[in-house]
């Protein structure tokens, strides 16, 4: 009876795949657990993503805002193991006829990782290549020893050469444990070494897996633990009382329509846009912030008890994304504590440009190595710039920049709002460009005016009569001074506003609609505090955010 080339062709082809799956899973749970003791963001998924980031094309990545939000850095990840699942199996493919060529692959692969790591903007330097390194070098082992585990299995069937790699012939040691060539003709030695070849490889196989699932579950749990004891350290902050208080928010700032975002948006609906993969989980007793550049004739370091120390300011401020579409969800409002930036910037002699100063521009870096200008006239014109500590009565979430943020009124976040904030200079325009600028998007950029419909939904049916209209509207630190609403392109109507609160928030405002049966596309604009309109001309986010009128379409019923 014979035996199907066929099928054993394809048995020894998913088996070569596995093999090269199982050498990728080992290479990334030995580079977790390497990255755990060097630090996460060294890791080859981390490094690699973050290198997509920094190296995408701004439309690019406005368009992964738009169509994934705040779950566009799990989709990249997920698109980079994808990618790293589909090179492991045609390794092992490969390895079937070239293991030398193949286990080279995987090096070279990692090597990628490596490089990836170093030219991050956080790099450490060549240590943050060793976690790629030597993951690459344990998927390089575990693909070699599989795949010969395999070739000796299956040496001599049909369709298979024998284990022996470059010159095509088997050597005599080979041809000995080979024997003939179908199974049925097979000597007893062959039958035997084809035997142990099989049940080395599923030997081989588990012992990969679960050396491999031990390895990265020690990553996952050294990693736990410095994430614990970053958590520890913010647990134990307690928030000085404010020199500066807010005022209190003034009756009927908030119309408490259930669909319409509230006036103080909660920490956990704060929306989060950065790009940092793995969310930096810093200890405030550990934190350091340098203050140095143009025109700073006092230098200095600063801890997180030295800003404790200091007289702080508590302020409700709106902040808004600069990817933020016409109508989208990018803008939250919260009541900040920290230190007003001015005033650190004065006492360490730093001048406005109008008063002489020989930097116009304040580069902030983060500690995942964003860095964001601000116009230095612009945080020293008396707005509350501020290096926040705490958000809506608690120290700042991880997500949101612990231990400290750096955050601007009336300048969109990628200007303004650098979280894990661990270095100031000042600087010029003309000397150095940061994260975004170098990526096409405006070097200065102030909060267009916006306004938005939060009720009825796009698409919604509300019945016939009466129908609330109603939503936020927008331009910090001019304010809002009238909305108006209109149906079908025809006469603009005013809406209600609730009652005005600080200059650096939004406003709401409703509108009661008598809506008669059949679609009907509804519309909204804004006018700021200085009485300047908001611009019915539609772009996009890039350069300096996006502007246009807000509408959606409803069916009456």
């Amino acid at each position: 009876m014979g035996v199907s080339t066929r099928g054993t062709s394809a048995t020894r082809g998913a088996l070569a795949a596995l093999s090269g799956l199982v050498a990728g899973y080992a290479a990334l749970a030995v580079a977790e657990l390497v990255s755990a003791g060097v630090r996460p963001e060294a890791g080859p998924v981390a490094a690699v993503g973050g290198a997509a980031i920094d190296r995408t094309p701004s439309g690019v990545k406005d368009w992964a805002i738009r169509q994934f939000g705040t779950n566009d850095k799990l989709v990249l990840q997920l698109g980079i193991v994808a990618v790293l699942a589909a090179f492991a199996v045609a390794m092992g493919l490969l390895a079937l006829r070239r293991r030398r060529t193949a286990a080279a692959g995987v090096l070279a692969f990692g090597l990628v990782g490596a490089v990836a790591a170093t030219s991050r903007p956080d790099s450490t330097g060549l240590l943050d290549a060793v976690p790629s390194l030597t993951g690459a070098l344990a998927g390089a082992g575990v693909l070699y020893v599989l795949t010969g585990y395999l070739r000796a299995g299956y040496a001599g069937s049909p369709g298979h050469p024998t284990p022996s790699e470059g010159s095509g012939h088997p050597t005599p040691s080979e041809a000995a444990e080979v024997g003939a060539a179908a199974p049925e003709g097979l000597s007893r030695p062959a039958q035997d070494g084809h035997a142990l070849g099989r049940r080395g490889f599923v030997l081989a196989t588990t012992g990969a897996v679960v050396a491999s699932t031990g390895a990265g579950l020690l990553g996952r749990r050294l990693s736990a633990t410095s994430a614990a004891e970053a958590a520890a350290s913010r647990a134990a902050v307690r928030l000085p009382a404010p020199a500066s208080p807010a005022p209190p928010l003034p009756r009927g700032v908030d119309l408490r329509i259930r669909e319409v975002a509230p006036f103080t948006t909660p920490n956990r609906d704060f929306y989060r846009v950065d790009t940092a993969l793995n969310v930096p989980r810093l200890d405030a007793g550990r934190w350091r912030m340098r203050l140095h550049g143009k025109g700073v004739s006092a230098p200095r370091v600063l801890t997180f008890d030295d800003l404790l120390q200091r007289a702080l300011i508590e302020r409700d401020i709106t902040m808004t994304c600069v990817s933020n579409e016409v109508g989208g969800p990018y803008v939250g409002s919260a009541r900040w504590l920290g230190v007003p930036l001015r005033a650190l910037l004065e006492e360490a002699g730093v001048r406005p440009p109008s008063r002489g100063g020989p930097a116009d521009q304040l580069v902030a870096r983060s500690v995942d190595g964003m860095t964001i200008g601000s116009p230095v006239e612009t945080v020293m014109d008396g707005r509350d710039a501020m290096l926040a500590i705490g958000m809506n009565g608690e120290p700042l979430p991880f997500d949101h920049g612990f231990p400290v943020r750096m955050l601007v009124p009336g300048l969109y976040g990628y200007v303004s709002a650098c979280k894990w904030i661990e270095d100031i200079e000042l600087t010029t325009f003309e000397d150095y460009d940061a994260y975004w600028v170098k990526r096409d998007w405006a070097r200065e950029a102030p909060i267009k005016t916006q306004s938005r419909i939060d009720t009825p939904k796009p698409f919604a049916r509300p019945a016939s009569g009466r129908v609330t209209v109603a939503g936020v509207a927008w331009a910090q630190h001019r304010g809002i001074d009238r909305v108006e609403v209109r149906v079908d392109e025809g006469p603009w109507r005013q809406a209600e506003l609730a009652t005005e609160g600080p200059l650096d928030t939004w406003r709401q405002w409703r509108w009661d609609w008598d809506a008669s049966p059949g679609s009907h596309t509804l519309q909204v604009r804004a006018t700021d505090g200085t009485g300047t309109p908001q611009t019915d001309r539609r772009t996009r986010t890039i350069p300096d955010g996006a502007s246009g009128w807000h509408s959606v379409v409803v069916n009456v019923t």
